[in-house]
């Protein structure tokens, strides 16, 4: 009776501390499971009508980029298919700045620039990650909070589970009636819908603070059996010396080789290398709106030799069971490791997480308005 008294108070004192930012959070949360599918909707300016001729080489497509931005930060080039327009994608992180330049793949026209720091969906991943706080704060508003609700949820199962065998039924389904007042139905929605969602919600939650808190990550991987790096790491040149070809760049005979390689690949993205001595990093991306079976591949700049990472970002033939679980992260969180029906799922775990804080804030304030009007009285 101690410990669950004990459990009880620290579960509704974190709750309050942390419901408005859970609320927040979740409700994000389902607004971003269908990003992908709500903007197919209305991005067709990203497809072009296919030509009998070669693409713009990469060093072609930097050079008409950076005449847009020209202060700005190359983050790399998404090269796509036949009908696919040319991504180039500008990042700074002081003064944050995330612009990308759509180009026609085989003219170099300039079709369309997108500002990922504007828009619905820009203001729900800051929501999401922040809680529309400044990032240095926001972020680690949200990552101690989420670590909390981890809490919340395993305490809310041990409270959930009944004294008695037979008051099972009790807990499993709502069981109203005309009579039923609002507090024991807000008392139902809390513990039932706490218990069926419990188990995903976890997996939401964790997968979420192992995406903010580097130490989680590597333990997650450590104790799965990893014996590689659990970061990214873009290794260096291993030579020195250029290819014998004046006229064509090694890096622009690098694309001509990956689309040999990976024909079926959904798109490649090219980074290109910030010193002379750092790879060419491209991520060979083989899976439509999922991230975890990609391919990072790295290349000396000056050879296209493939240089090995010790990290887990590699190639995905070669990733172990540890590799991929991590990997697979990002993708359990949005749902999308499910395709559609994955999403779907996300998104009724999070709105039915959303109103876990407040059917918690209606009951401890039920209990409390209860308390101070019999003394009133």
């Amino acid at each position: 009776m101690a410990f669950k008294k004990n459990i009880l108070t620290l579960h509704k004192i974190l709750g309050l501390a942390t419901g408005i930012v859970v609320f927040i959070v979740s409700v994000t949360g389902c607004c971003w499971a269908f990003r992908t599918e709500i903007e197919n909707q209305y991005n067709d300016y990203k497809k072009v009508i296919p030509q009998n001729q070669a693409f713009l080489t990469p060093t072609e497509v930097k050079k008409t980029a950076e005449r847009v931005f020209p202060n700005n930060t190359i983050h790399g080039s998404v090269f796509g298919k036949a009908d696919d327009a040319i991504e180039v994608i500008f990042y700074d992180a002081e003064p944050e700045f995330y612009q990308s330049v759509f180009l026609n793949p085989y003219s170099g026209a300039i079709i369309q620039v997108d500002d990922h720091l504007s828009g619905f969906f820009a203001f729900i991943l800051k929501g999401h990650t922040r809680v529309w706080l400044p990032k240095a704060i926001g972020e680690h508003v949200v990552g101690a909070s989420i670590l909390i609700f981890i809490f919340i949820i395993i305490s809310g199962f041990i409270l959930w589970i009944p004294k008695k065998r037979k008051n099972l039924k009790q807990r499993l389904k709502f069981d109203w009636k005309s009579t039923t007042r609002w507090k024991r139905k807000n008392f139902d929605l809390h513990t039932v819908v706490g218990f069926y969602i419990c188990s995903l919600a976890l997996v939401l939650a964790f997968t979420g603070s192992v995406m903010s808190y580097n130490w989680l990550k590597y333990v997650v991987y450590v104790s799965t059996g990893g014996d590689k790096v659990p970061a990214f790491i873009i290794p260096e040149n291993t030579s020195g010396v250029a290819l014998n070809n004046a006229d064509i760049l090694p890096i622009d005979q690098l694309m001509v080789k990956l689309r040999k390689e990976s024909p079926k690949a959904e798109n490649f993205e090219l980074h290109y290398p910030k010193t002379d001595s750092s790879s060419v990093y491209v991520e060979v991306s083989n899976s439509n709106d999922l991230f975890y079976d990609s391919d990072f591949r790295f290349f000396d700049q000056n050879t296209l030799e493939e240089i090995e990472t010790p990290a887990i970002f590699g190639k995905y033939v070669d990733a172990k069971v540890p590799d991929k679980i991590l990997r697979m992260n990002y993708d359990i969180h949005v749902g999308a490791i499910g395709g559609i029906v994955g999403k779907i799922i996300a998104f009724i775990i999070s709105l039915l997480t959303a109103s876990l804080p407040v059917t918690g804030v209606l009951l401890w304030y039920g209990r409390h308005y209860k308390k101070t009007k019999t003394t009133t009285v």
